[in-house]
């Protein structure tokens, strides 16, 4: 799986590409800032880009900034995003592009590497791997409007599952349910947010998106 990583620390950016590697992952291009990112990615191709937030030369967003633009030359690009920062309007812009995967990760809750290398491929296969903690920002900030209203509480608390990556056995042992309630509730919220039968991987990720945009 090829990778074009975006970290301005020498040592964690260092520290990533011999983890990656370590994992057969093959490194495209290391860069140290949002300069030349967007023009790597559409020069490589990768599978998954991995960047950070603020980068050099500005330090604010950066990094968003140029997974925009990268995602205009190519589109469905996954990236999964590794920031100590959640930048609530460049991420909903960003999520709101509805093509490829998607991750945001919070640096300072990424512990396990076993973890983190789910994460990349999950997001890689054009899934969402969102830190729990970006997901309660993002929804703090969001409207709930229609047709999300018509969820219940428990549809609301399965999807944000969903949102953080969770496996339908992995959201049915945290709500303490069983996997055929889960798939009910999923069957549910599928059927209310008006998503077609497109392959349950599909509609899930436009599930969780139409959640964390709305």
């Amino acid at each position: 799986m090829r990778v074009v990583l975006a970290e301005d620390l020498f040592l964690l950016r260092q520290g990533l590409i011999q983890l990656l590697e370590a994992y057969e992952f093959e490194i495209a291009a290391a860069l140290s800032s949002g300069e030349g990112l967007a023009e790597a990615i559409a020069t490589h191709r990768p599978d998954i880009a991995i960047l950070d937030v603020r980068l050099p030369p500005t330090f604010t967003t950066e990094g968003l900034r140029e997974a925009l633009r990268a995602r205009r030359l190519v589109p469905g690009l996954p990236i999964l995003v590794l920031s100590q920062h959640v930048e609530q309007m460049y991420a909903r812009e960003l999520l709101a592009d509805g093509t490829g995967g998607i991750g945001y990760l919070l640096k300072d809750s990424v512990f396990d590497d076993e973890q983190f290398i789910d994460a990349i491929r999950r997001v890689a296969k054009g899934g969402t791997a969102m830190d729990p903690a970006v997901v309660s920002q993002l929804m703090a900030s969001r409207a709930r409007d229609e047709p999300l209203d018509a969820l219940t509480a428990r549809e609301r608390n399965v999807l944000e599952l969903m949102a953080q990556g969770c496996s339908n056995t992995a959201i049915a042992q945290r709500l303490v349910v069983t996997d055929g309630a889960i798939a009910k509730h999923i069957s549910n919220i599928f059927t209310k947010l008006m998503l077609t039968q497109d392959g349950d991987n599909n509609r899930r990720v436009l599930a969780v998106l139409a959640y964390l945009n709305s």
